[in-house]
C-alpha cells in the first residue's frame, strides 16, 4: 500500500521552515501533496496560483512531492485525493492547542485519516509567513529564511 500524506497550509510565502517540514515528510511517506489551501479569511500577499509556483519551484527537487491547491475542508481534500496521512509542523506549544483542535474534527470527519505531526527544526522555530513578509517589506535580506525564488518574489511585490 502506498502511504500518501497531505501537507496543507496558506504558504504565503513558502519559509524554509515549511521546506523542512514537507522535506522530512518526503522521506517518511511514499508521496506527499503539498497542499496551498483558498483561505478566504485572510487577505494574502500572493496569490493561489503564485503560492503553487513558489512552492512547486521550491520542491522539484523532492520527486515524491506534488503541489496542488483547494478550497473547503482538508478532509474532503484528503479523502479525495486518497491519501492517508495529514502532515502538521509544530513550531511551538502555541501551534498544539489549534493543531490538537483540527486534528480531532478531522479524526471525527475521517476515521481512517491520521494526523502526523513533525516538530519543525530549531533554527525555524521563530519563523512564520508574517514575519517574513513584515522583514521583506522592509527591504531586509531574507534569503535565509526563505528560498531563492521567493526572496526574489518578495523583492518584486514589495518594489
Amino acid at each position: 500500500m502506498t502511504s500518501i500524506a497531505v501537507c496543507p497550509g496558506s504558504f504565503d510565502p513558502v519559509t524554509l521552515g515549511h521546506l523542512d517540514i514537507i522535506t522530512r515528510g518526503a522521506s517518511v511517506f511514499d508521496k506527499v501533496i503539498v497542499a496551498v489551501l483558498h483561505n478566504r479569511n485572510k487577505q494574502p500577499m500572493f496569490t493561489v496560483e503564485e503560492r503553487v509556483s513558489l512552492l512547486y519551484e521550491a520542491t522539484k527537487d523532492l520527486k515524491n512531492v506534488e503541489v496542488d491547491s483547494f478550497n473547503g475542508l482538508l478532509i474532503d481534500y484528503v479523502k479525495e485525493k486518497k491519501a492517508n496521512t495529514i502532515i502538521r509542523g509544530l513550531r511551538a506549544v502555541s501551534d498544539f492547542e489549534y493543531e490538537m483542535q483540527a486534528a480531532s474534527i478531522n479524526k471525527k470527519l475521517g476515521p481512517d485519516i491520521e494526523t502526523f505531526f513533525m516538530m519543525t527544526n530549531n533554527h525555524y522555530s521563530y519563523l512564520s509567513s508574517s514575519i517574513v513578509k513584515e522583514v521583506a517589506k522592509y527591504n531586509a535580506d531574507v534569503s535565509d529564511i526563505v528560498p531563492d525564488v521567493v526572496a526574489e518574489a518578495l523583492k518584486t511585490k514589495f518594489k
